[in-house]
């Protein structure tokens, strides 16, 4: 049982708790707990009553619709007031100020309207005392004030959401303009308008102005430029027409068309519709036309393969002057070899507009109207077109590859160039770039966005044969060490042309016999390279064909060749120990100054693979012991 008052001590309660009669079992004692579960407990066992408040506002003016009729220098008619109630009692609802009111009437019933002054203002409300909606009806007139010429009806700014008028002006042919809002619609004699209440409403109306002009003959002139892609199978009309309008306007343009020439389409802003009858292309307007008008034509012909070609001409109708030109231009293998032009002057095909500086054709030909552009002069042109068979043409080729392979990697590649800037090497992971050779002289590798080497390429002058040239590059991978016996893969550079022959010399220790395994790769004898950029010097050794040592004679070479190249080896591990933190190639793309020779010796295989695609790695796979043969 829980009796007693409680005090709070620091941050705890003490309750006395006294042993309840009937369960002896139990003895007094305090218990203690926090002073906010004290709180909390005291909050639900005693809530706290909470006062509704009221809505914010009495009433509130939701909309007012005006319908009103225009008779002489006033505006009578009915204002409707949408209003909700939202308090018990009685409530009092401002009328908008302004409005000059006759009578007010609630569902039939007469309404007494309230008037009272603030300050030097006196304003005009009903007193209701029903909660709800309710609609207001008020007999009103509004005074319409002339000016200049207009006449002006205003209705004033009021606290609704939405003002909606309509105004019926019992007047032909009038100009309306509306501020505060906006017109929906017209019907008859009506004038429908909204506002959002914010603001008066106001509709100011004149009498529509007739102007009176004199028709003038039309004097217009023209320009039309074509363009014709002569093809194989069907020739392409493309033609811009502008027109620029001197005296009266233009309700259509008239362009005269050959027989031979159907037109598809006709595009213009101004335009509106377009119709060929008896040779001539009617293009209306959608407005008539007094200053200036531009047009796009596009149709097409049937013209002969090749030969002597007359060129169908468009010519504009009904002006003064006409200027502009005409370009042609061979679609395909082919060119113009010669032409005849009658009332055409030779131009550049920048002069002739957009329509024809775009096009980049090696055999187009371009005139421009003779000066004066008599609208009836004669104009003719003749073009003789010979047609070529089309050959596929190969960009960029390696026609040999020649790779060695030691500890380090050596690639010599014979390539033909005929359009390519870049040859764009993708290195085996980890390769370290040592130096790049074009043609003899040493190059700079650039680096592609994927991280591939891009070796600059020789190109040969147009209509000579390309003559391959030497690319050569050498670089160091990175490999597991050879154990007692195992397999070991040989990966080899990606490049973005197509290989016709690959040569691979791979050189090893004498103290290991290795074997080819079954791949792109096939073991031959050695020979030397087919292509003139890569042969070797005469007083070249060939490389010694799969000859392994025994194990006495592959430690006595091993010893001799170790003393003999005690100097090189120093400098190949000096560049090795240079290069040992750049173990990415994308990060040691660049060319060393000095060439380096590549480090042939021990014993070797001569594999040869033919054709090897563009963007595709070629690998050999090999398989060793150690031991060396018998």
């Amino acid at each position: 049982m829980l009796r007693g008052s409680c005090f709070q001590i620091g941050v705890v309660c003490l309750f006395s708790v006294l042993a309840s009669a009937q369960d002896a079992s139990h003895t007094a004692g305090w218990i203690a707990i926090p002073a906010n579960e004290y709180t909390a407990l005291r909050d639900r066992a005693f809530p706290a009553r909470y006062e509704v408040d009221g809505p914010a506002a009495d009433a509130t003016l939701t909309r007012v619709d005006y319908d009103l009729r225009v008779n002489g220098d006033s505006a009578v008619g009915r204002a409707t007031l949408t209003i909700d109630v939202l308090k018990e009692g009685w409530v009092r609802i401002p009328i908008p100020t302004g409005l000059f009111v006759r009578e007010a009437t609630m569902d039939g019933k007469p309404v007494t309207l309230v008037t009272s002054s603030t300050g030097k203002a006196q304003t005009t409300a009903a007193m209701l005392s029903q909660k709800g909606r309710a609609v207001l009806q008020l007999e009103v007139a509004f005074p319409v004030v002339s000016t200049s010429g207009e006449e002006k009806l205003s209705m004033p700014a009021s606290s609704s959401g939405v003002t909606r008028a309509t105004i019926a002006i019992p007047r032909p042919d009038l100009d309306l303009k509306v501020t505060g809002g906006y017109v929906s619609k017209q019907t008859g004699d009506a004038w429908i308008a909204y506002g959002d209440g914010s603001q008066p409403l106001a509709l100011t109306w004149r009498r529509k102005m007739e102007l009176r002009r004199t028709v003038l003959p039309l004097r217009a002139r023209g320009s039309l430029v074509e363009l014709l892609g002569l093809g194989e199978d069907s020739t392409p009309v493309y033609a811009e027409v502008s027109l620029d309008v001197v005296q009266g306007a233009a309700h259509q343009a008239r362009i005269q068309v050959p027989p031979s020439v159907t037109i598809n389409q006709v595009l213009g802003a101004n335009v509106a519709d377009w119709e060929v009858k008896n040779g001539e292309l009617a293009v209306s307007y959608l407005e008539p036309v007094e200053q200036n008008a531009r047009f796009v034509i596009s149709g097409e012909t049937r013209l002969a393969r090749d030969g002597q070609l007359e060129i169908p001409l468009l010519r504009l109708l009904d002006t003064e002057r006409e200027a502009g030109g005409i370009a042609v231009e061979v679609v395909g293998a082919g060119e113009i070899v010669d032409l005849k032009s009658l009332g055409f002057d030779r131009a550049e095909a920048a002069d002739l507009g957009s329509i024809v500086a775009g096009r980049q054709s090696p055999s187009l030909v371009a005139f421009r109207v003779q000066n004066g552009g008599a609208p009836r002069a004669d104009r003719s042109l003749q073009v003789k077109v010979a047609r070529y068979e089309q050959h596929a043409v190969l960009t960029a080729n390696v026609e040999e590859a020649r790779y060695r392979v030691l500890a380090a990697s050596d690639g010599r590649y014979a390539v033909r160039n005929n359009q390519r800037s870049f040859l764009k090497i993708a290195l085996p992971q980890s390769a370290v770039v040592w130096s790049a050779y074009l043609a003899g002289k040493p190059v700079k590798p650039g680096q592609a966005p994927d991280g591939g080497l891009l070796i600059p390429l020789e190109k040969t002058q147009a209509g000579e044969e390309a003559a391959p040239f030497a690319l050569e590059l050498l670089y160091l991978v990175r490999s597991t060490e050879w154990i007692d016996k195992g397999r070991a893969t040989v990966p080899l550079p990606a490049l973005d042309v197509p290989i016709s022959r690959t040569a691979l010399s791979l050189y090893y220790s004498p103290l290991f016999r290795v074997t080819a395994q079954p791949g792109s790769f096939h073991t031959k004898p050695y020979e030397p390279p087919t292509s003139a950029a890569l042969s070797a010097p005469a007083n070249a050794a060939p490389a010694q064909v799969n000859k392994p040592l025994s194990p006495a004679q592959a430690v006595q070479s091993d010893l001799l060749n170790q003393f003999q190249s005690n100097a090189a080896q120093a400098a190949t591990q000096a560049l090795v120990d240079k290069f040992r933190t750049r173990n990415d190639s994308r990060e040691s793309a660049r060319g060393i100054a000095g060439q380096i020779a590549f480090p042939a010796m021990g014993p070797s295989i001569f594999l040869v693979a033919e054709l090897t695609s563009e963007n595709q790695a070629a690998a050999l796979e090999v398989a060793y012991q150690k031991g060396g043969s018998k």
